[in-house]
């Protein structure tokens, strides 16, 4: 399975590393973890995610059964774990720049701490 991320998520991860902690997400806190390519690579296929959510990629979890994906389009989704499927989808937001913008930094992002 050849995995497509979006030009945007492979930059913010080049620029900002990875990142865990809250994001504001229409209006609601949220947890995210962002995944590196390995184990988005790794991730993908344990789940099943094409066979379970055909049209997918899972890039990130909320730590409570719940996964982050992007469509073929580049908008974010969140599955539930059990029960994945695309009509399980719920749409969060129109893609990964404007998902980003929600994340609360607890130190700006290329500072030191």
């Amino acid at each position: 399975m050849s995995i497509q991320l979006p030009t945007a998520y492979r930059v913010f991860i080049d620029t900002n590393g990875l990142f865990e902690g809250f994001a504001v997400l229409a209006g609601e806190e949220h947890y995210v973890v962002l995944w590196g390519g390995d184990e988005i690579a790794a991730s993908n296929p344990e789940m099943e995610v094409d066979v379970y959510a055909p049209g997918f990629v899972a890039f990130a979890g909320n730590g409570g059964g719940e996964i982050y994906a992007f469509d073929k389009a580049g908008a974010v989704f969140m599955l539930p774990m059990i029960g994945m499927g695309p009509k399980a989808a719920i749409k969060v937001t129109d893609d990964f720049l404007e998902f980003a913008r929600g994340f609360q930094w607890a130190v700006a992002p290329g500072s030191p701490p």
